[in-house]
């Protein structure tokens, strides 16, 4: 192995020692040109094809042999002490397609646990071995890809033949899901590309798929200042055919992978094979964005009958979601740095509507982070009490600002109605209907302050509500309606008179004090062609039960909040039985 390693470093001094006596040589012959017209000094811009061939394949030359370098110093051990043993009739590797002119890097590994020090190379080299097969992914068609109900699925049989296997053969018992959506979105190329690797952004931008995410170790960063290259440790908790890419245009690659199989002991349910996306640069600050998602997950366990024509329909985990997110996001964002918002309000300033969109960013990232699980919170199942599936946890809220000081009791619920989910978020977004299900606030049809548009669709707004309610009076609600192709949000807090009109007058948002409440609905996976499906609809509580932070849960409150959301559920439900035939 040692003798193997030096030949290979041998081969790469030799090689750009050579490589420095071209550049010398054309250095040379650059300093000696002369004008064969005029005998004088020749300018670079009057260099023959040939001359400026040779120099730019000098310099990329250059270039491949010092990454090459640098991955060998990490993967040659790698590859020798964890040989992969060849699967019987295993096609020979894949060679990717060549994006020339283009910036492929950006690595990033989901799901771990603890990687020990030795096993770090080894993660390198999968790393690198998963970006060549999400280029491939991303760019092959047919055979590999075929089309499906909701977009681009993957033959499995071609991508055993064709594609090397990095993460060996599936676990027994797992169910495969794989699929590709291109889509153009208004964002630049690089701002993508940073929001996907900063691990905070990330889980930000897909709040509504991400339960929790944070960065363990970063094994490589990139040169010159820029994420080329990057490799991060992460983990998470999860809740078309492409263009071939010109080779003048600037392509991005950022890749996921789970290495939960060199974590000892460890189950995982859910496997990410080489996922992630190619990010094109367009004009206009607009970017083409090809996303590859393949995953084996265990279905088996305790997953609620009500889920599994969702998760086995391919909407729940398919490339469309992650698309149809990072689309949404983009487009909000874009509007929360606009010069001029629209709104049916013209007599709200431009910087009044700039501060409700800051406080309703904050509202629905608490929204998410309030009701997501993750490994470190305990949620109790109420079922055996009522019947119905209430799960119920608390938080704790110490000098958080944007929190109300105290103990914060959250409560879940998941249901069906028979109705599609575009006709579910139209009824749930109108303000007349209100009066129908909510049991939290209103108490009758609220009075619409404020309406400002943050989406293409006008369904995406922002509305600023008061309550009829005289002893409401010092409230008000601030909610948002969202909606893209594969799920809506519904998401709404109280807000106390004094502290709005401060972020109306300019105020800092971050200082509003919020518990947002609200729904999720989500397709229920039997919709087919010419037949619509039903609705899986998810309510979320959040309550401030005691003032101070070490208080104690008490009966009275669980009982108060499983109530409350068990009778606003059964509202929707009553609506949408009566109007089905």
């Amino acid at each position: 192995m040692n003798h193997q390693e030096r030949h290979e470093n041998l081969q790469l001094r030799e090689e750009n020692t050579r490589l420095r006596a071209d550049n010398h040589h054309f250095r040379e012959g650059l300093a000696k040109a002369s004008c064969p017209n005029c005998g004088g000094p020749t300018a670079v811009g009057e260099m023959s094809f040939e001359e400026h061939h040779l120099l730019l394949e000098n310099a990329k030359l250059t270039e491949e042999i010092r990454q090459l370098s640098e991955v060998a110093k990490y993967t040659c051990k790698a590859v020798m002490r964890y040989p992969v043993p060849p699967t019987p009739n295993q096609a020979p590797l894949f060679e990717p397609p060549m994006i020339t002119n283009g910036s492929i890097g950006n690595l990033s590994l989901s799901n771990i646990g603890s990687v020990k020090e030795a096993d770090k190379p080894l993660v390198i080299e999968l790393a690198v071995g998963a970006m060549s097969e999400l280029i491939a992914l991303a760019q092959m068609n047919e055979p590999l890809w075929k089309e499906g109900v909701h977009g681009m699925i993957l033959d499995l049989n071609e991508y055993t033949r064709n594609l090397q296997n990095g993460l060996g053969p599936k676990p027994v018992g797992f169910r495969t899901e794989a699929s590709r959506e291109t889509a153009i979105v208004f964002m630049h190329h690089m701002d993508i590309v940073h929001r996907l690797m900063d691990v905070n952004l990330w889980s930000t931008m897909f709040a509504g798929m991400v339960g929790r995410a944070m960065t363990h170790d970063t094994l490589l960063t990139g040169g010159q200042g820029n994420l080329d290259g990057t490799i991060h440790l992460s983990q998470t908790v999860n809740a078309t055919s492409s263009a071939t890419v010109s080779s003048t245009v600037k392509v991005y690659g950022v890749v996921d992978i789970s290495i939960d199989h060199l974590i000892r002991n460890l189950e995982p349910k859910c496997l990410r094979r080489p996922s992630g996306c190619l990010i094109q640069d367009m004009p206009n600050r607009f970017s083409r964005v090809t996303w590859v998602e393949h995953v084996e997950v265990d279905d088996r366990g305790e997953l609620h009958a009500m889920f599994k024509h969702l998760l086995n329909s391919g909407q729940a985990l398919g490339a469309n979601r992650w698309v149809s997110t990072l689309d949404r996001q983009c487009e909000r964002l874009a509007i929360m740095m606009a010069s001029h918002i629209r709104s049916i309000e013209p007599a709200v300033t431009n910087n009044a509507k700039h501060s409700l969109l800051n406080l309703v960013e904050r509202m629905s990232r608490g929204f998410f982070d309030g009701v997501t699980t993750s490994n470190a919170d305990i949620w109790m199942n109420l079922g055996d009490y009522t019947g119905d599936s209430v799960k119920v946890t608390t938080r704790t809220s110490l000098n958080d600002p944007g929190r109300p000081e105290g103990l914060i009791l959250c409560a879940a619920h998941s249901f069906w109605v028979p109705a599609p989910p575009t006709t579910v978020f139209d009824y749930l977004r109108d303000e007349n209907n209100r009066v129908n299900w909510d049991v939290l606030f209103l108490g009758g049809n609220p009075q619409k302050l404020t309406h400002i548009f943050n989406g293409r669709d006008n369904r995406n707004c922002v509305s600023l509500l008061r309550s009829p309610n005289t002893s409401q009076s010092e409230m008000m609600m601030i909610e948002e309606s969202s909606t893209e192709p594969a799920a809506s949000f519904l998401v709404y807090a109280p807000v106390d008179v004094p502290s709005m009109e401060k972020v109306l007058n300019g105020g800092d948002p971050k200082y509003v004090p919020l518990l947002p409440s609200g729904f999720a609905i989500l397709p229920d996976g039997t919709a087919q062609p010419g037949k619509a499906g039903g609705s899986l609809v998810n309510v979320a509580f959040q309550m401030l039960v005691d003032s101070f932070p070490s208080g104690s849960l008490t009966f009275s409150s669980v009982s108060t909040i499983e109530s409350l959301i068990l009778a606003a559920a059964n509202k929707i439900k009553a609506c949408f039985t009566q109007q089905t035939p």
